[in-house]
């Protein structure tokens, strides 16, 4: 297995990748519409500084989608999240489900 199976990627999102700061605020990337599956749940998670964070959902994605943390999702329901951090879970040949865990503010 090198990925997540199809029928697991039930959900599309938008992700607007996050590129960097300029002098005129955030800068992202063109939205892209990503399959994948959205587990929408509170709880607290690590965010790239160390402080704990509440999270409101994760989205598990194929693992080459660009998502990086304080990139902007928008969920099918409409609402924007916004990336804490994005692991990848890759098992290195193993037969694991290589996925991108992507915890959402």
């Amino acid at each position: 297995m090198s990925g997540l199976p199809g029928f697991l990627l039930r959900h599309t999102v938008t992700v607007e990748a996050y590129e960097g700061a300029s002098a005129y605020g955030p800068q992202y990337a063109a939205a892209e519409a990503v399959r994948c599956f959205l587990d929408e749940g509170t709880r607290t998670v690590k965010a790239a500084d160390g402080t704990d964070v509440v999270s409101s959902g994760t989205l598990y994605a194929p693992l080459d989608t660009a998502c990086p943390p304080e990139s902007r999702v928008t969920l099918p329901d409409g609402r924007t999240s916004v990336v804490i951090a994005a692991l990848r879970r890759d098992g290195g040949g193993l037969p694991t489900p290589d996925h991108l865990e992507v915890q959402l503010t």
